[in-house]
């Protein structure tokens, strides 16, 4: 279930016919291979509403099972096989996505608490080191992390980020060895002396400091459902945590969090539409926690801290796209007192706040694309950051500082390689403080973006950004590669990929989809595309490819879709619903297998996503969703070239979905189109861990994409 990643990459089979003296390409077909593996049959029946479900390969669940680690092995090496001759073709794209990379790097300080904080990239190593340097960015530099160490000798290592205490000598994090989002472990870093403290927390999602920087507040996960549910208290040199708040409704989930004021620490708990919140002083950490506002269904509200004010974003059924209110922080509990700063508009969703002392930063989303807005606190001027090209992403990446009259924003297009600005609220001048560099060369002027509007089956306009050559003629014979992902409220922003330009300056047309279930047009674009309307998900990414087959972009015979996670789910409704409008499809760590995963409430995550997706234990929605779930209606057709992935490790998407779902469709299918299956037995939901396998992955997928329209160099 649920969450997306983009690309890893792939291979080129091709060969000429000489026996005949042709001098066509050929591309080579299943049956040029050895027999793929074809898994044991062992049927399962399923009965609900009076449905009758058979799963031949439920088998596959249990990964201490032999017989199942014998059949991904059996998959990988069949997967191993067919890409063989892609080898050289794969080591050409990983070289030139390395060419778009400056590997020795260093990202812009960013000034926090009297230090300038920054990571540092170096060539040939895996991953990042974290440093610091105190008081000036001429200072001698301090390493916090150096991940690469962290990592050495253990095949999947993430390291999930640090916090560093109010008086700059502690510093809590996270890091996991399974690739797995379910298995981090919190841990605190004296950082006088540079090593670890007595102190481990297994599960552990979040955190948060008092100010007397001993006393850590942190959330743990449930070790069977992956809920995060509970709060404990400890004082560090303490071995006895204090349990502070336990969730017991199983569709929310929680974390901790210190604002920014230094003032509070507060627990955030909320499901898909209803959230909740509660505080304490971070000077007095032994205090009860109070609730902000009660939680009321269907209420999504969120707290942003100021000294003298609390700003709270609010949505309900009624104001979908959210409003803002300030109130004076001893009126909190008076709802009376609340000032309506910022009302609901059909057409604008508020996206995010940044508080500082004499300003406000709301990041809007309107008709699909972002925009800033800055308020001044003091006399109520309002400006406004405007973004020249048609379509684009832009970021609020705030200022840690709170007294600072500057803040930092992001902004990224398919031609436009990713920039770091700070915005002086004062003067109202922005400067450019680092461009993505591109050590090989690049020209947005060599390409053209445009943005393009398909008209959906119920008649609405969805929009899509594409990106190619400038040289390229629109006579339905480029290849193309659609990418969406749909769900969960998350928009498919567009932005520059130093991956997909392997594919484009090939020729291919590259298109982002934003389709309902995303949130990219207002959050009335979602609650299109979920629960009981996410075919609308699915039959808008159709619209999206025939309308640029119907506008000669691409033609059905060289279009290639790509999605991961819910992405992936995706991608395996839209190849049992039209899959003759697909040349090749990449089904990345998919969700596929719905009903059953849904029913199954010892699954993690299940019961938090009935808000999404529905309830199928109520019969309206079992049928509904029986009625696209990819898993349950592979049936005996012809489908497109296909590649899905997985993680051995993957605790969203469990790894025998895409195990499945390769099984049923080697047992269905009557095409003689590829299928192949790549199951990492290393690592989780995002794949290879370290940025250069990671790079390796996505060379694998490119090349597969690329040989199926027969590309070979």
């Amino acid at each position: 279930m649920k969450n997306k990643k983009l690309l890893t990459g792939a291979c080129v089979l091709l060969t000429m016919v000489s026996c005949n003296q042709q001098k066509k390409v050929n591309i080579l077909k299943q049956t040029d291979f050895p027999k793929p593996p074809m898994a044991e049959i062992i049927p399962d029946t399923f009965i609900n509403f009076g449905q009758t479900r058979v799963d031949n390969y439920y088998w596959m669940k249990d990964k201490n099972n032999p017989k199942v680690i014998d059949y991904l092995k059996a998959e990988n090496a069949y997967t191993d096989t067919v890409m063989a001759s892609t080898k050289d073709l794969q080591k050409k794209i990983y070289d030139e996505i390395i060419g778009r990379i400056k590997e020795d790097d260093q990202s812009y300080p960013t000034l926090s608490n009297g230090y300038y904080y920054y990571t540092r990239t170096e060539k040939g190593k895996q991953y990042r080191t974290y440093c610091r340097k105190k008081g000036s960015e001429k200072a001698p530099e301090e390493i916090i992390f150096d991940v690469n160490k962290m990592a050495e000798g253990k095949p999947a290592f993430m390291f999930g980020g640090y916090d560093v205490s109010p008086d700059n000598q502690l510093a809590g994090y996270f890091y996991n060895e399974t690739g797995s989002f379910a298995d981090y472990i919190l841990k605190i870093k004296d950082l006088k002396t540079g090593k670890d403290m007595d102190f481990a927390v297994k599960g552990a999602s979040s955190f948060a400091w008092a100010n007397d920087n001993k006393t850590l507040f942190y959330s743990v996960i449930d070790p069977v459902t992956l809920r995060s549910n509970r709060v404990f208290r400890q004082v560090l040199g303490n071995p006895k945590a204090v349990l502070i708040y336990e969730e017991k409704d199983t569709k929310f989930s929680l974390g901790v969090t210190e604002t920014k004021t230094r003032d509070f620490i507060f627990i955030n708990t909320g499901s898909t539409n209803t959230t909740e919140e509660l505080f304490v002083p971070a000077d007095k950490p032994a205090e009860a926690f109070k609730i902000f506002m009660p939680r009321v269904k269907d209420v999504d509200y969120s707290v942003f801290t100021h000294r003298d004010y609390f700003f709270i974003r609010y949505k309900d059924k009624q104001n979908l796209n959210g409003k803002l209110y300030q109130v004076a922080r001893k009126d909190y509990a008076d709802r009376k007192a609340w000032k309506e700063i910022m009302p609901h508009d059909k057409d604008v969703r508020i996206e995010s706040v940044v508080v500082q002392k004499d300003y406000l930063i709301i990041e809007t989303r309107k008709n699909g694309l972002a925009n800033l807005e800055i308020r001044n606190l003091n006399n109520g001027k309002k400006e406004f950051i405007t973004f020249p090209e048609p379509v684009y992403t832009a970021n609020s990446n705030g200022n840690p500082e709170y007294d600072a009259a500057t803040f930092r924003y992001t902004y990224t297009s398919l031609n436009r390689p990713t920039t770091l600005y700070e915005y002086n609220c004062e003067t109202a001048k922005t400067e450019k403080l680092k461009q993505q560099e591109i050590p090989s060369g690049f020209n947005p002027d060599d390409y053209k973006v445009e943005r393009l509007w398909a008209t959906a089956a119920d008649g609405a306009s969805i929009p899509m950004a594409v990106v190619y050559k400038k040289n390229l003629k629109k006579n339905g014979k480029n290849p193309a590669l659609l990418y969406s992902y749909g769900s969960y409220g998350m928009s498919s922003d567009v932005y520059f990929s130093s991956s997909f330009y392997s594919l484009i300056d090939r020729g291919f047309v590259f298109g982002i989809a934003q389709i309902r279930g995303g949130s990219d047009m207002g959050e009335q674009w979602y609650e299109d595309g979920k629960l009981l309307k996410k075919k609308n998900t699915f039959t808008d990414f159709i619209a999206c490819s025939e309308k640029l087959i119907a506008d000669k972009y691409t033609s059905a015979d060289k279009l290639a879709a790509m999605g991961g996670s819910a992405g992936g789910l995706l991608m395996g409704a839209v190849a049992n619903m039209r899959p003759d409008l697909y040349q090749t499809i990449v089904a990345q760590v998919p969700f596929v297998d719905v009903v059953t995963t849904m029913l199954d409430e010892t699954l993690p995550l299940t019961t938090g996503e009935y808000e999404e997706w529905g309830n199928p234990n109520e019969e309206d929605y079992f049928r509904y969703m029986l009625s696209y779930s990819p898993y349950d209606n592979v049936k005996a057709q012809n489908y497109p070239n296909m590649l899905v992935t997985g993680g051995i490790n993957d605790s969203q998407v469990l790894f025998h979905e895409p195990s499945k779902y390769t099984a049923k469709l080697r047992a269905l299918k009557t095409d003689d189109n590829l299928l192949i299956l790549h199951m990492n037995m290393d690592s989780g939901h995002g794949g290879a861990t370290g940025r250069y396998d990671g790079i390796k992955d996505t060379a694998f997928e490119l090349a597969f994409i690329l040989n199926r329209v027969g590309i070979k160099k």
